[in-house]
């Protein structure tokens, strides 16, 4: 009945029969208001107001219960909650305070509760994040960290392949140590070598001096390797025998220098496949792989967009001096969460970026702010199909429509049901039912 008057009332409702239920939806959707008895089956009011606000600080909450003590009332209050409503009342006093929230919640206080929550520990050194996937990336950098085991850090472009690697450095007993980071694609082969083992004087033409190359100086410390599926067969060859012997020769001498460096490496692509097409040595392979790290790629960690992008408006508007702090709405934020962000955290990091840059200096971020393909809603107008005088069969449309969108998820995520759920903002449950229910099988799955 709530929710009906409320849709009446011009606002859009979504509604949850239980708290698990609202956090299942507060997952997917970053919503301005939500209005929660206080007293619930399972997960009680109370943890409902406290996921949503830690979740989204921007959020109202309005809490409706029937217990008015004053320490309920206090209690909700102290939590974050904007009013409290008790039972049994009139739709029109709701309706008023949602609207007066609405109206007195400033976007300045939004803001900054969500930077205050990135003075918490959401991460490891430069990373953000609390999601399922970044707290299990935390766990293994951990466990790595104080061991001398090569890492292997794969992952799709700008999801932050250096920032592990140095996160790893920071947290190991090297930290004291250099931290010495090369991009083996962004230098030709022929320099690649002296960058990284250095030459002594009259080596080559220009060698005027001897030189250290990268891996001496990481001795003691770590060297990341960046790209470094781009190296050439005879480059693969050279840095095989550090990993084994941890000893190399400088181009164009003949002693032997000894060093202990642990070596983090780091590519986009997938080197298993190299190795079978013979692109890539399989014993390299082998000694690279010893701890795989696979990167999550930003649309499967949607929760931590939030405190990203709040990091990145710390970094390049930050408050302060007198400076209001600079707020980014809910619209924007939606927006921001619905995208599939091919380019991941370096892509929205340029986002926030430009809408700071282009604002002419408002501490404000809109939808307006944001580019044309985040703006526009062309989900929506490219599966819409255009009625006819003829009409069309609804049932069976959606059917269809169902099945094609089911299919494509399974096909990006290579058949792995839980992967596909996540696409597709279902529960693995639910999709394993509209599976059973489809009249012939989409694709292999498990």
């Amino acid at each position: 009945m709530v929710a009906e008057r409320l849709a009446e009332s011009g606002f859009e409702v979504a509604q949850a029969a239980s708290g698990e239920a609202a956090l299942d939806q507060l997952q997917r959707f970053a919503f301005d208001v939500i209005v929660s008895d206080l007293r619930l089956p399972g997960i009680d009011g109370h943890q409902v107001i406290d996921a949503a606000l830690e979740r989204y600080p921007g959020i109202i909450a309005i809490v409706v219960t029937g217990y008015a003590t004053v320490k309920d009332a206090v209690d909700v209050i102290k939590r974050g909650a904007a009013d409290f409503v008790a039972k049994p009342f009139q739709f029109d006093e709701l309706l008023h305070v949602v609207r007066s929230a609405l109206e007195q919640r400033r976007l300045k206080d939004e803001n900054a509760y969500l930077r205050e929550q990135l003075h918490e520990r959401f991460g490891i050194g430069a990373m953000v994040g609390k999601s399922l996937p970044m707290r299990a990336l935390y766990q293994l950098i951990e466990s790595v960290a104080s061991t001398t085991a090569t890492v292997l850090v794969t992952g799709e472009t700008g999801t932050g392949k250096e920032m592990v690697a140095r996160a790893i450095h920071e947290s190991s007993p090297r930290r004291q140590q250099r931290f010495v980071a090369i991009n083996c694609s962004a230098i030709p082969e022929a320099l690649l070598e002296a960058e990284l083992f250095g030459h002594v004087r009259g080596a080559f033409t220009g060698a005027v001096g001897s030189r250290a190359g990268r891996i001496e100086q990481a001795d003691k410390g770590t060297l990341f390797l960046d790209e470094v599926g781009t190296m050439t067969a005879s480059l693969q060859m050279k840095l095989l025998r550090v990993l084994q012997e941890r000893e190399f020769e400088r181009i164009g001498d003949t002693r032997t220098v000894k060093v202990d460096v642990r070596v983090i490496a780091a590519t986009n692509a997938d080197l298993s496949r190299m190795v079978k097409d013979g692109t890539f040595r399989e014993d390299l392979y082998y000694r690279l792989n010893v701890v795989p790290v696979q990167l999550p790629p930003l649309r499967e960690r949607l929760e931590d967009i939030p405190l990203l992008v709040a990091r990145f408006v710390d970094k390049f508007q930050p408050a302060g001096d007198g400076r209001e702090p600079v707020v980014v709405s809910q619209d924007a934020m939606r927006r921001l969460m619905a995208y599939e962000w091919p380019g991941n955290v370096r892509q929205l990091e340029n986002v926030i970026e430009r809408a700071l840059a282009l604002g002419g200096g408002r501490r404000h971020i809109d939808v307006d702010d944001l580019p044309a393909e985040l703006r526009g809603d062309t989900a929506r107008l490219s599966i819409a199909p255009r009625l006819t005088i003829d009409g069309v069969n609804l049932p069976d449309l959606v059917v269809n429509l169902e099945a094609e969108l089911i299919g494509q998820a399974l096909a990006m995520t290579e058949g792995n049901r839980g992967a596909a759920a996540r696409l597709l903002g279902l529960k693995r449950t639910t999709l394993v039912e509209k599976l059973r229910r489809l009249p012939e099988p989409l694709s292999p799955v498990h």
